[in-house]
């Protein structure tokens, strides 16, 4: 049968044939065809003429029309789909005479899908990153011991959130907890998250869009399974009814990114205000309240994300904390009465100080800030001159007549002046287009004196009437249609005047007018000095060539500086973002700064604040200020772009460009470096963070203000040096750390976590074990692989539809990657398909491995042990833990839909079961029977196991409930039990604080009711039904509570395989194993590592494996380190943390002859490579063994390998360093 070979569109070259045959089978014409298949009839004639080819998704449809026109065969009768026929059992039932390898085949696809029970780190060994101490510590020690997940992650910007985020997915779907999750992101994260989790974790999300809704609902089927969405988007009415629907399976992990943007604060009067955002938080987690989103179900786990979860105000960081846990911490007074160490099971924070490498050196490279200072030419002194006279006027005259909107709208000019010419330019325009419009209501009667003061009163009252720039951080910042926050709320400021009568607003209109026409033309002139100081570091030799990130606070500013740049010649060299981008738009932007300037990437970045949310730009080290943001916090957000985890240079440069001559450049000049003295002296980048505090009672913003009103900047510099003190800083740091539970010691964790790493590398599954799994694999579904499996590979069908099924596990992959494939953790830029357990094509592969094999498998086949003594049978079962959720018990009647009847999972493994002819069950490791030779025998060549198998799988059946899952059942109970009655009182004294909540609340409105309020009435009665309602709902989660521990239950083991082990009756077989000649061999071989000063652990026996912290059969015999530290090589010594001891397998000869090599240690050679050795020991049996030894025997032997992994002496003897 000929081959078809995957080619990069995915589509086979008789694709024209079989679209006749299927159109001619269903008797379609085209037109009919055409719309079976959603297309134009016009795109089906022209396939079939081969003037073109179908896309990926039109095949996939073809696809379904062929198995539906053939009924699974071709037109000749030829099979269609072989991968999804299920084998017939030879003899039927359990009669051990299937291939071995076709049963080992099967069970090497089900462990491989348990990555995490050979290698603890397996989500870190399958993605690409190297996770650091702190991530590791947050992930692996901390989020996973928790069985039910509700957690705030909130380390310093640029700790790796997201990266943790993702390798706490990767592992819990691994470990098969969760199989449906949702990230809840701001708009303008939703592309990050999305490329960090395909680039780095290889998870298929999708983002949902509010257009999505139109054709069906997002959350449905197997698409649904991973979503991002924004939280804005998510708020919407139909996207709320979406996710609500009956049909929709309940999400196991919610992720909110930037979680403290879900708001809710407690007025004056007592009264809480929820944000939309906080509603949607609340339905998701659980929270019920009397005015939450109605959601059927709500989240098993919940984390999380924010590096600022305390933002000043104490109510805002207390509604966090009660999402996770809404009953306990109902109120403040109980979060306050909450102890920390019950906090650290739901909190994490650590600052980037205490964050340092397995070395124990800083994360973050050192940082320095530079003020460049420039002088105004004269044009540009003249408007600044001319300008600030307006400003001053209009700032004293809105202090006397109490107009904040006018004050306001002169901070907004005050602002661009300091930007840029175009974007004051721009502002004059937009204020002249107010003032028209003014005039034009006065001149025309429908607006007079008194109104227009009525008008400028709403204005300060309204919703709109803020300064966005001075009340948020950037990353609070939110786009709407394509316009920035800070864009709208200037909009607004610049309606605010002093003017009371027409002739004021005409007397500034001209004067407005002047001001336009004289930025105009000095933006025209094209001579900036700001912008020239900025070019000269451009062609500055000590950066050539490096990348620079440049920020500015208006999108005007944006656009003037790429302007400039492209008219200069960098038109191929400038990429930019701003907030009102598409997330598209902005991937494509921040991947062409990304790409290396050599291969055509570009060399500046300029963004805009809102824009810089959530960027990272560690590859770039150099960053600008364009203009000083008011707000400092800004200017930290702004560097923590670049000065981040990943961050490989040594020297991290802010530059700030400053008017230092002008009155604001002053200030502002004597700000940034008594900052920068400041953080140095404290070694702490929190300076930025408390600087709002050290004014009491002033904003930057009002002295930035007062700069130009009162003309005394010196004055202003010098209240700066004496409010801002290195002893003030420091103790404002302590104070906002201490309302954390302590948590952020990473050093003293440094020792375990090296070792642990250590261990996870000499346990890795990748690349060997997939390789091995590939190789045996892909015969048995007529699949061949073609190519070198060291780089790159294609994967063939032997036969017609052979490799149809892997069209639709494509299709997220770049098109240029689809053809190719390898087992290596692909370099940047590499396109191939990277295939490990949790790859889509790879699990799809395993998935039809195990359909088509099942029967098989469970039929049995016979294997040969060398060491044994006796026959005995080895099962293998999936065995699983879970929580059954509550629901149609008495009192549940109310409990939603979606969680009753639910299970959620606690902890899914497999398991092997040796079960001896004549004696008891016990638990065997299942790389044993993996390692064992398989022998071809037939249903009847062994009766006895015939007659005793299906008894011998009720014992394994019983054994597996009785002796495995019941203690596992009472384990976890008896440790919920234990902690009962503190949760128990946490939940009391929780419903205890709320009671006396509504109790104050009742009071206050009962005393408005007697006073008259209109209102009161009804909200009496609502915090009444509230009360009642509480009582309700403590009785109800006291009971569940308590009926915790019984909820956990074992499910019913599911077997995958069965086998029958035999001992060998082979002498050569029993010969190539004598036990004598391998203890002189081991003898021979620790020697020799001793004699060179080498520490030596014995690990052959599994027992000993197991003390090691490997696993019972690691793939090696010895590992040999330097008393200090060092690889066994005699090489040059790494850092600590990267090189772990060398693995040794020795392999004894009674004289001298082949050497065989199990696929274990064949596949563990392939993971270690340089760092795993063969010691061969021939004449064992004479008076001088003589030992040879082989690094890297996979690279230098496998081209010498034959029959297998059996390796000839002669090309040992000539391989072997001398």
């Amino acid at each position: 049968m000929p081959s078809r070979d995957l080619t990069s569109r995915q589509v086979p070259p008789d694709f024209a044939q079989r679209i006749l045959e299927v159109r001619g089978k269903l008797g379609l014409t085209q037109m009919g065809f055409a719309e079976r298949l959603g297309v134009s009839h016009i795109s089906v004639c022209r396939w079939e003429k081969e003037k073109a080819k179908p896309g990926f998704s039109a095949w996939k449809q073809i696809l379904k029309l062929e198995e539906e026109a053939f009924g699974g065969f071709g037109p000749t009768g030829q099979e269609l789909f072989p991968a999804l026929r299920q084998e017939v059992v030879p003899g039927g039932g359990l009669n051990f005479g299937c291939r071995p390898d076709v049963v080992a085949a099967v069970v090497e696809a089900e462990r491989l899908g348990f990555g995490h029970l050979a290698n603890p780190g397996f989500a870190a060994e399958l993605s690409l990153i190297d996770p650091l101490p702190h991530q590791r510590i947050a992930v692996y020690d901390v989020m996973l011991k928790q069985p039910r997940l509700r957690f705030l992650l909130a380390d310093d910007a640029g700790a790796g959130k997201t990266i943790m985020a993702g390798l706490y997915i990767r592992e819990m779907l691994s470990r098969r907890l969760i199989r449906r999750v949702l990230v809840v992101s701001p708009a303008g994260l939703v592309g990050n998250w999305l490329r960090e989790m395909r680039r780095l974790f290889n998870l298929p999300f999708r983002v949902v869009m509010g257009a999505d809704v139109r054709a069906g609902n997002p959350f449905v089927g197997e698409d649904g399974d991973l979503v991002i969405v924004s939280v804005d988007t998510l708020t919407g009415e139909k996207m709320l009814s979406r996710i609500g629907a009956p049909e929709v399976a309940p999400y196991d992990l919610v992720i909110f990114d930037e979680a403290h943007k879900l708001a809710a604060r407690r007025n004056p009067d007592g009264t809480i205000s929820k944000t939309d955002r906080y509603r949607l938080a609340e339905a998701l987690c659980g929270t019920g309240s009397d005015d939450a989103i109605a959601l059927p179900w709500q989240a098993q786990h919940v984390l999380l994300l924010t590096a600022t979860p305390h933002m000043g105000v104490d109510y805002p960081y207390f509604a966090l904390w009660r999402l996770l846990e809404p009953n306990v911490l109902a109120a403040p007074e109980a979060f306050d009465g909450y102890p920390d160490d019950a906090k650290r099971g739901h909190f994490i924070r650590r600052t980037k100080e205490e964050m340092v490498t397995f070395e124990g050196l800083p994360l973050y490279p050192v940082r320095e800030s530079q003020t460049w200072n420039f002088d105004l030419n004269p044009a540009e002194d003249e408007v600044y001159k001319a300008t600030t006279h307006y400003m001053r006027a209009v700032y004293n005259k809105a202090r006397i007549l109490n107009r904040s909107a006018a004050r306001l709208a002169m901070s907004v000019f005050q602002r661009r002046l300091a930007s840029s010419s175009y974007a004051l330019m721009r502002s004059f325009e937009r204020r002249v287009q107010k003032l028209d419009e003014l005039i034009r209501q006065i001149e025309s009667g429908e607006l007079s004196a008194e109104e227009l003061a009525n008008q400028q009163r709403k204005l300060e009252s309204s919703r709109g009437f803020r300064d966005v720039f001075e009340l948020e951080t950037a990353d609070e910042e939110e786009a709407e249609n394509g316009v920035e926050e800070n864009e709208r709320g200037e909009d607004t400021l610049l309606a605010g005047v002093v003017a009371t009568s027409l002739a004021e607003l005409e007397e500034e209109r001209g004067q407005v007018e002047n001001l336009r026409r004289a930025a105009q033309a000095l933006y025209e002139s094209g001579e900036e000095s700001k912008f020239n100081r900025m070019l000269e570091s451009f062609r500055d030799p000590q950066f050539a060539a490096e990348k620079f990130l440049i920020f500015t606070e208006h999108r005007d500013t944006l656009e003037y500086i790429v302007t400039r740049l492209k008219g200069l010649g960098y038109q191929d060299q400038v990429a930019s973002i701003h907030g009102g981008m598409d997330y598209r738009e902005r991937e494509q932007q921040v991947d062409f700064f990304r790409r290396k300037t050599t291969e055509g990437g570009a060399r500046y970045m300029v963004c805009t604040d809102a824009a810089g949310e959530g960027l990272n730009m560690q590859f770039c080290r150099l960053m600008i200020n364009y203009d000083i943001p008011w707000n400092p916090a800004r200017i930290e957000q702004r560097f923590g772009r670049i000065h981040r985890y990943g961050q490989k240079a040594k020297l991290v440069l802010l530059f700030n460009l400053v008017a230092s001559k002008t009155r604001e450049g002053k200030v502002l000049k004597r700000l940034l470096e008594k900052l920068e003295a400041i953080r140095k002296a404290l070694t702490s980048d929190k300076v930025f963070d408390v600087i709002g505090a050290q004014f009491e009672g002033m904003s930057l913003r009002d002295l930035m203000i007062r700069a130009v009103v009162e003309d005394n900047a010196d004055e202003l510099a010098d209240q700066i040096d004496r409010g801002l003190t290195k002893e003030k800083v420091r103790e404002t740091i302590r104070t906002v750390e201490r309302r954390y539970p302590r948590t952020g010691d990473v050093a003293t964790h440094l020792v375990e976590q090296r070792l642990q790493l250590e261990k996870e590398d000499l346990r890795r599954l990748l690349p060997g074990y997939v390789r091995r799994f590939l190789e045996k694999a892909c015969p048995l579904m007529a699949l061949r692989l073609d190519g070198d499996l060291d780089t790159t590979f294609k994967i063939a069908g032997q036969q017609r539809g052979a490799t149809d099924w892997l069209l639709p596990m494509l299709e997220t992959y770049p098109e240029v990657a689809r053809g190719l494939f390898t087992v290596l953790k692909p370099k940047e830029g590499e396109a191939a398909v990277f295939l490990h357990p949790g790859e889509r094509v790879f699990d799809r592969l395993c998935s039809l491995i195990k359909t088509r094999f099942q029967q098989v498998a469970l039929a049995g086949s016979v294997f040969i042990d060398p060491w044994a003594d006796a026959p005995y049978f080895v099962h293998v079962a999936r065995v699983q833990v879970a929580r059954a959720v509550m629901g149609n018990e008495p009192g549940k009647a109310d409990l939603p839909a979606g969680r009753q009847g639910r299970r959620e999972p606690l902890e899914c493994r497999l398991v092997a079961v040796k079960q001896p002819l004549t004696g008891v069950c016990v638990e065997m490791a299942l790389e044993q029977l993996l390692l064992l030779r398989g022998v071809e025998t037939g249903p009847g060549a062994f009766d006895f196991a015939r007659q005793q198998g299906p008894m011998a799988v009720e014992r394994a059946t019983k054994w597996l409930k009785v002796e495995l899952l019941e203690p596992q059942v009472e384990g976890r109970r008896k440790e919920l039990r234990g902690t009962l009655p503190q949760r128990l009182e946490f939940l009391q004294r929780g419903f205890a604080y709320h009671e006396a909540e509504l109790a104050i609340e009742r009071s206050r409105r009962a005393e408005k009711a007697r006073e008259g309020d209109p209102r009161a009435k009804h909200l009496l009665d609502r915090v009444k039904e509230r009360q009642r309602n509480l009582a309700a709902q403590r009785e109800r989660a006291c009971a569940e509570l308590m009926m915790e521990p019984d909820m956990v239950q074992a499910e019913d083991p599911v077997f995958i395989a069965n086998a029958l082990v035999v001992p060998s009756t082979d002498p050569a077989e029993r010969k190539r194993h004598d036990r004598e000649v391998e203890k002189i061999a081991m003898l021979k071989a620790i020697g020799f590592e001793e004699e060179h000063g080498r520490l030596v652990v014995d690990v052959s026996a599994p027992e000993k494996a197991v003390m090691q912290g490997l696993e019972a059969w690691p793939g090696f015999d010895l590992l040999s380190r330097h008393a200090n530290g060092q690889a066994g090589n005699g090489k040059a010594p790494v850092p600590a943390g990267r090189q772990g001891p060398n693995a040794i397998e020795v392999k004894g000869r009674a004289g001298v002859g082949e050497i065989e090599v199990s696929d274990n240690e064949w596949a563990k050679a392939c993971n270690l490579r340089e760092r795993y050795w063969l010691y061969v020991v021939f004449n064992c049996a004479g008076a001088h063994p003589e030992l040879h030894r082989i690094q890297d025997p996979f690279g230098k032997l496998i081209a010498r390998a034959k029959g297998g992994v059996v390796l000839d002496a002669a090309s040992i003897l000539q391989t072997a360093e001398r």
